[in-house]
């Protein structure tokens, strides 16, 4: 938000200056409002093994990360080359596997990779389409510069809380979008709907959504995109395989299934071809996969180019794949499996990160410069019996960005990633802006929710700031203040946070002026006589702050009583079913599919 000489950057002045007139008492009562709206919408995520419990709601940071135009120009091409580049190396490595054959790629790094899948060698998914949804990670360097930190190619998770993020922000502080020129996020469901549907084997396919069930991480988001998308979201259990077929059980018979959308891992989704031992997945999906009559997004062995070490390589792909430079570099990376890579990892671990390159969530990892020295022995053991599991790359300084922080009620500066989702298909589609994730934990440099991060909404404007000239109303309320001689009309419809809203205002002549002010906002005693222009002036804008400012709070008083829980009746009898209460995101989700005749 701030250079170094602590001057707001242009983009951020509009949004620095709205939070500056709501002050830190009304900021945190409204944040208070956002953790009450994520409880009772049941916008949760899950920790294995930890002893508070199991599930809690996604933090919330409600200070907006802004992008300008022009930079995520720069992101968005750099990711499109990326991801271009990734499913050619995937199409190519799953068939001739010329990359290895010309030595740009060490063979024996692909095929002994854990998530490299024989099984599937030699087919081609429809439209030679492997990497449907991607979720790149990115920092930004102390220099400015924007770097890959990994790609997510196997089922990246998060896209759900991008959407729920602004949705509440939209509720909880509407007035700070007015006027920014924010591009909209909320398509992303129907975009997703059309690149799956598009996959299907069939006209007119059936789409599902598969999850591991409710114990996963990241149940929230499966039940999500599936009531957004109006697919069925359904378990292993509910779908089987005959006639070379799948099908999927419902009360009114069974249903062939033409896409699944699966956010299970492969080891997870055919005991017949992977684990035995799974009861998460379909007995007999590989084989109607390996036929072509069904689809899966993302593809299975997608993983291989999941993999930490295979993305050290990314780079060269795009040379060899696409005949072009980089245009987002990575983090230099030391890969384990090298051994004078391996040397120098052992002899400077206390000044580099280590990663296991299976792992994700921010688990496996070692910080050199904040763990001790029997932590950092007892990794190196690890590191020792298996290098090639291992990559290291120096200490980063992310990015910090304002935090507010209930426990001292003020703001902070916090370490920030950027996780944007990339559709690909027949064209590639990604969303404007991504996940932001922030590291919660004073100092920390690790952001994962598992980790005690959390994140805050991210607005890509279609501008490079500043949006507008500063005053109060702009800020407020995003027009142009009304003011000037004689007869004046304008009218204005904008754009933002995926809705659209429409302002019109009129200023008259002196004359015309008084009579408006008589009564409601901005009221003059009757007999004042007549106004000059600059009374006038005054008069409209302070009558247009006090509307703005009317408005918003009402609309977020309004949100606040839907949120809060509803009050038995006097006599104790429960009170309408559908009121508003504390709710669950899938009692609802239930709710509304029983209403709806549905499974």
């Amino acid at each position: 938000m701030f250079t170094a000489d602590r001057a707001a950057r242009p983009h951020y002045a509009g949004v620095k200056a709205y939070l500056d007139q709501l002050g830190v008492a009304e900021f945190e009562r409204r944040h208070q409002l956002l953790d009450l709206a994520f409880r009772n919408q049941g916008i949760t995520f899950t920790v294995y093994g930890d002893a508070q419990g199991t599930e809690r709601t996604f933090p919330f940071d409600p200070v907006p990360r802004i992008i300008p135009a022009s930079e995520w120009a720069h992101i968005e091409s750099g990711l499109t080359q990326r991801v271009r580049a990734l499913n050619a190396f995937l199409t190519d490595i799953y068939s001739g596997a010329q990359i290895l054959g010309d030595g740009v790629i060490p063979p024996e790094l692909v095929y002994t990779s854990a998530h490299f899948r024989r099984e599937v060698h030699g087919v081609l998914p429809p439209g030679g389409v492997f990497t449907h949804v991607v979720g790149t990670d990115l920092i930004r360097n102390e220099q400015g510069e924007y770097l890959v930190l990994e790609d997510n190619l196997r089922s990246p998770s998060g896209v759900s809380y991008l959407l729920a993020n602004r949705q509440a922000m939209t509720r909880v502080y509407p007035g700070m979008f007015e006027g920014q020129g924010v591009r909209p996020v909320q398509h992303y469901a129907s975009a997703l709907l059309r690149l799956l549907l598009a996959s299907s084997p069939r006209e007119n396919g059936t789409v599902v959504v598969l999850t591991p069930g409710m114990y996963n991480s990241a149940y929230f988001e499966h039940a999500y995109l599936a009531q957004q998308m109006g697919v069925e979201l359904v378990e292993g259990r509910d779908l089987f395989v005959d006639g070379g077929r799948v099908w999927m059980r419902t009360t009114g018979g069974r249903q062939q299934v033409d896409v699944i959308y699966r956010r299970v891992d492969d080891d997870f989704l055919d005991p017949l071809a992977f684990r035995r031992d799974s009861a998460l997945g379909v007995a007999g999906l590989v084989e109607v996969y390996r036929q072509g009559r069904v689809a899966i997004a993302n593809a299975i062995g997608t993983g291989v180019a999941d993999d930490k070490a295979v993305y050290a390589y990314v780079p060269d792909m795009i040379r060899y794949y696409l005949n072009e430079s980089p245009i987002l570099n990575n983090v230099p990376t030391y890969l384990g499996w090298n051994a004078e890579h391996l040397e120098y990892m052992l002899a400077n671990a206390a000044q580099l990160v280590f990663k296991s390159v299976g792992e994700a969530g921010g688990y496996g990892m070692l910080i050199g410069p904040e763990a001790t020295a029997d932590e950092i022995t007892t990794y190196l053991h690890r590191v020792r019996q298996d290098p090639r599991e291992f990559i290291a790359q120096p200490v980063v300084g992310l990015s910090r960005h304002p935090t507010f922080y209930p426990d001292s009620s003020g703001f902070e500066a916090a370490h920030v990633d950027l996780r944007p989702y990339i559709l690909f298909g027949e064209d590639v589609t990604i969303v404007p802006g991504g996940l932001t994730r922030v590291a919660l934990r004073r100092g920390s440099l690790v952001v994962n929710s598992s980790q005690g991060g959390g994140s805050k909404d991210t607005w890509v404007l279609d501008h490079d700031g500043p949006s507008a000239p500063l005053g109060m109303t702009q800020l407020l309320h995003g027009d142009a203040a009304p003011g000037g001689q004689g007869q004046r009309q304008g009218q204005r419809q904008e754009q933002s946070a995926g809705g659209q809203s429409q302002s019109q205002w009129q200023s008259q002549s002196p004359s015309q002026g008084q009579a408006q002010w008589q009564g409601g906002f901005g009221a003059v005693p009757l007999d004042a006589g007549p106004l000059t222009e600059s009374v006038r002036r005054e008069l409209d804008e302070r009558d247009w702050q006090v509307r703005a400012r009317a408005a918003d709070d009402a609309q977020v008083a309004a949100y606040g009583e839907s949120q809060a829980p509803s009050a038995a009746p006097a006599d104790g009898t429960p009170g309408p079913e559908d009121g508003p209460g504390p709710h669950s995101f899938q009692q609802q989700l239930e709710k509304q599919q029983l209403e709806g005749g549905e499974r």
